[in-house]
């Protein structure tokens, strides 16, 4: 995201409870459409700070008349049936709920799909060597935000303007403007230009054992001294019991793990306002060092945890507490597939000497720039993340990216997580009050993750200091700016 729209994002996530309007669009033929605006609805401010609807530009539900989506699936069928598409996506609930919808979308368009699901490095790689050899190999892409500066410079993904402002593909039933504002201004857009649909938009939380906070009569953590003062607390406390799982994979999963207490600390990485590097700054320098000794407390293999293997911890029972994203959290309380879903608590990050601050980020799907079926791409974004399909996405354990979606007591009912996700939005959003966005505004993003990631993982495996750590990097990251 570019610094430009920091104020802008401030603004939207104030917004998050709106209920938009409903905006239908498409295209007809399979080349790369211009980008133009898209339609959204203009809003009415009320006095608490809420939205109303106000008047709606372009094709509205009103405006089209009805279209169900079955007579949708037969006009795409009528076209793409026996088309196959492939999909390069990430290990991810969001996905999981995606691949259960397939046979209905199948049965509905007569579109084939085949998917590819990996770990969300080599899903980059994979995505970035397909661009670079012009193959075409996948038609959908599912992107994580932290990529957006760097697959629109390197023209990974299209624009999708044009396709959600024709009607003929873009049905009313989508409702664009349902998706959480701040979501589809941060996720899916760069400089006004829509190049992805938000599929799964998350901040991060921490979860705890319950029992063993019961146990040992403990209370959740508000501050992260407290944090890690619990996280001495329990690891070792009982037999196979360690206090905390979080990522720390040398690269970009160290600085992802690092990021989630990061601005509780300090600034971050670099000055968003002038775009100097402050891995070094005093206050950089207690970020990590905090993060450093709270990794201090997670079981033994945990320089090799990625998001899956920290929350795989946890829900195997013998970690106390978990900080990362809500998104994977629906894993956590699921009795299928954890072992203390019905033992678990949630709390907002944690307050630190910075102030509260919180997560933003997501994933979207979007259009490969060099597929060769465009149009039943589109269909399949169409169909999985529509309005009208959002309630059994969510059943399937999918991510919450509608207004509708949070406010519909069907979708919430006793769910423990909501409530604190909305909590920690709001954390979201102090940062943003800060003039901060949590994913730092730089096409070369990647490359200056990757390498506080690696010199934060020498760090945390005593092959050199944390003020060696942050010197270097320091550094390695003012050579790659100035690139």
């Amino acid at each position: 995201m570019r610094r430009k729209n920091v104020r802008v994002l401030f603004l939207m996530l104030s917004l998050l409870l709106l209920m938009g309007a409903l905006v239908a669009c498409s295209g007809k033929d399979n080349k790369q459409p211009e980008s133009t605006p898209v339609n959204e609805s203009k809003e009415k401010e009320t006095p608490n700070g809420s939205s109303t609807p106000g008047s709606t530009e372009g094709n509205t539900e009103a405006g089209q008349g009805e279209q169900t989506i079955e007579a949708w699936g037969k006009a795409i069928a009528d076209q793409y049936k026996g088309t196959e598409i492939k999909l390069a996506f990430a290990t991810h609930p969001s996905t999981e709920a995606f691949q259960k919808m397939t046979k209905s979308f199948e049965e509905l368009t007569g579109i084939k799909v085949r998917w590819e699901v990996m770990e969300q490095t080599y899903l980059k790689n994979k995505q970035l060597m397909d661009t670079t050899a012009k193959t075409g190999t996948y038609d959908v892409l599912m992107i994580d935000n932290f990529w957006n500066d760097e697959y629109v410079s390197k023209k990974v993904v299209i624009p999708l303007n044009d396709y959600l402002n024709d009607s003929s593909l873009t049905p009313s039933w989508f409702a664009y403007d349902d998706i959480v504002p701040a979501y589809r201004n941060m996720f899916a857009k760069q400089d006004g230009t829509v190049y992805g649909i938000p599929t799964a938009g998350e901040t991060r939380f921490v979860a705890y054992r319950k029992d063993l906070f019961d146990k040992y009569e403990k209370q959740p953590p508000k501050t992260m001294d407290e944090f890690l003062q619990l996280a001495q607390f329990f690891n070792g406390k009982e037999d196979g019991l360690y206090g905390v799982a979080m990522r720390a994979q040398r690269g970009i999963h160290f600085a992802s793990g690092l990021m989630s207490t990061m601005y509780n600390f300090s600034d971050g990485i670099l000055d968003q306002q002038t775009g100097e590097i402050t891995m070094n700054d005093p206050k950089m320098v207690a970020a990590l060092q905090y993060y450093i000794d709270l990794l201090q407390n997670a079981p033994p293999d945990v320089a090799s945890y990625t998001h899956e293997e920290a929350v795989s911890a946890f829900m195997s029972g013998k970690v106390a507490m978990w900080l990362d994203a809500t998104a994977i959290a629906p894993w956590i309380i699921d009795p299928n597939k954890s072992q203390v879903h019905d033992k678990v608590g949630f709390v907002p990050t944690p307050e630190g000497p910075a102030g509260r601050a919180s997560a933003l980020a997501g994933w979207t799907m979007g259009i490969s720039e060099h597929s060769k079926n465009k149009e039943a791409a589109w269909a399949f974004i169409i169909y999985m993340n529509s309005k009208v399909n959002s309630k059994e996405y969510i059943e399937h354990g999918g991510v919450l990216v509608r207004t509708s979606q949070f406010e519909d007591p069907d979708v919430i009912g006793d769910n423990p997580m909501y409530p604190v996700i909305l909590e920690a939005l709001k954390d979201a959003n102090a940062l943003m009050e800060r003039g901060i966005s949590w994913v730092p505004p730089h096409e070369k993003l990647g490359q200056l993750l990757d390498r506080v990631g690696y010199y934060g993982s020498m760090a945390l495996s005593k092959e050199m200091s944390v003020a060696e750590a942050v010197e270097k990097a320091q550094q390695e990251l003012e050579e790659i700016v100035k690139q």
